[in-house]
């Protein structure tokens, strides 16, 4: 663009800045360029040179100091501890008890007094008839009349702050690790500097007059129209980002999860996320003695400890399911059934405690239901694991189903997802037979991403189910991180404002 065709787009603010810059020699700080340029407030300098900048009329060069200064005057009229105590052992010769240093230094300061003492290499420690004493070194006698290098910093913070290249790195390093003593800021200095077109710019002639953007009746009736320039706008010119309002990409994604189920014929279930461990693990045949009931996996409630188990029937079949198969020609677990362990009440450790409530309501076909809600384990947080995460869960039950219709479910499910190579691998799962476990190839990596299966009879006879019922659990998160490429779970939760604003629509 030619200068002046620039020249016509400038605002008044901006040729007040490229006058002023002109004025004091072509560089300024913006604190020089707002008291020479008379400007009401400096943010309109900012502004104004942040447009100049991107017009390449001037260039914004920014540095950046640490600043310290003192917080705690009282330590200069006290001084240091280890200063008081090196003062009272050199008045005594050198050599001092511990004890009697009381005197100048309290109570709480004496092991500060002592460490620093140590730690500069003023003295040393001996035992003297079971007493502990201090003994200046020959460091420490040259100290006691001339001033330590952290002292001569705290007396230099004491007239004015220092910028970090004018203070010693060891002594301030050593003030720094002292509690309330001596603060430090980050102080960033900009210098802003013609260029060349904002020379070039500057030649064509500024004319500071009164600038509209907006013509008004008032400016037609009155004839000021005439007196006033019209500020031409530049539509090539560099404007701000602008980041529409849109919801969080993972409310976005569960969205797009609960479509494409609703689409296939399915219905939307949840339950509650406080569950007995009847729910949550027995009647899904988890033996009793299986590692997820751990502590280490499962959280248990404190309040409530336990959860009533109401349906004595229900209760009757299961323990007996455990104990010896019933009549569902297993041999169960082969051991004690317990209904206390069952009844410990817990956070749900995933979504088929929903499923599986369901079907003991609706034994009868057909059911096609899907969930997709929290569960929790007594995970470790890291780049692939959460405490607190999110499954898709569903179930089909109905006359004729069968393995390959899982597997197609699966697919199909996957497809709609963006998914096209998928693999299945025999899994195992106690709750499921045949089992299943389901991977995506992601980057050239086959990526595991849940498992499925066809419930057992041990899970189904308690509620007369006579069809098939076909199972899946899947992940989410893992599905979401594949989606948008990350390599970190904890990304998909944090207050990270330019991830949203940059995620896409879908």
């Amino acid at each position: 663009m030619k200068a002046s065709e620039i020249l016509e787009g400038l605002s008044s603010q901006e040729k007040r800045i490229l006058l002023t810059l002109d004025r004091i020699g072509a560089a300024g700080t913006p604190e020089e360029i707002f008291e020479k340029g008379g400007f009401e407030h400096l943010v309109e300098v900012m502004n104004a040179a942040s447009w100049l900048q991107s017009k390449e009329l001037i260039r914004i060069e920014e540095s950046a100091k640490k600043l310290y200064s003192i917080e705690n005057r009282e330590v200069l009229e006290r001084g240091l501890p280890e200063r008081r105590a090196l003062d009272l052992i050199s008045s005594k010769g050198g050599t001092l008890g511990t004890s009697e240093m009381e005197s100048v230094v309290d109570k709480q300061e004496v092991p500060i007094a002592i460490g620093w003492l140590k730690r500069k290499g003023l003295a040393t420690i001996r035992k003297d008839d079971g007493k502990t004493m201090l003994v200046l070194t020959a460091k420490g006698i040259a100290a006691a009349s001339s001033d330590m290098e952290d002292e001569a910093v705290l007396k230099a913070l004491a007239s004015r702050d220092l910028p970090e290249d004018e203070v010693d790195p060891a002594a301030i390093t050593r003030l720094r690790s002292r509690q309330d003593l001596v603060s430090e800021r980050l102080v960033v200095a900009r210098r802003m500097t013609l260029t060349d077109l904002g020379r070039e710019v500057l030649a064509g002639g500024i004319e500071l007059k009164e600038e509209v953007a907006q013509i008004s009746s008032e400016l037609i009736q009155t004839g000021r129209w005439k007196e006033v320039a019209f500020r031409k706008y530049d539509v090539r010119t560099f404007a701000p980002s602008v980041f529409p309002g849109k919801k969080h990409p993972i409310t976005r994604m569960a969205a797009e999860v609960r479509r494409i189920f609703v689409q296939m014929g399915f219905k939307e279930i949840d339950d509650e996320y406080v569950q007995s461990a009847f729910w949550n693990m027995d009647a899904l045949f988890t033996p009793q003695d299986h590692p997820a009931r751990d502590q280490q996996d499962t959280f248990y409630l404190r309040n409530p400890a336990r959860l009533e188990l109401e349906d004595e029937r229900l209760v009757d079949v299961v323990k007996a399911i455990h104990e010896d198969g019933w009549n569902t020609g297993s041999l169960g677990w082969r051991g004690r059934w317990s209904r206390e362990e069952a009844e410990r009440a817990l956070l749900r450790t995933h979504t088929t405690v929903s499923t599986v409530r369901y079907l003991s309501e609706h034994p009868d076909p057909p059911v096609k239901v899907f969930s997709i809600s929290r569960i929790f384990r007594n995970e470790a947080i890291d780049a692939t694991h959460l405490p607190e995460f999110m499954q898709i869960e569903g179930i089909i039950m109905e006359e004729g189903t069968s393995f390959d219709m899982l597997c197609g479910v699966l697919r199909e499910f996957y497809r709609a997802m963006g998914f096209e190579k998928l693999r299945f691998r025999p899994g195992y799962f106690p709750y499921t037979e045949p089992s299943l476990e389901v991977e995506v190839l992601h980057n050239g990596q086959w990526m595991e991403l849940g498992g499925a299966g066809v419930f057992r009879p041990e899970v189904t006879a308690p509620y007369g189910v006579k069809h098939p019922v076909l199972a899946w659990g899947l992940g989410f998160e893992r599905l979401a991180m594949l989606r948008w490429n990350l390599t970190d779970i904890r990304e998909l939760y944090i207050s990270d404002i330019d991830l949203l604003r940059k995620s896409p629509i879908f």
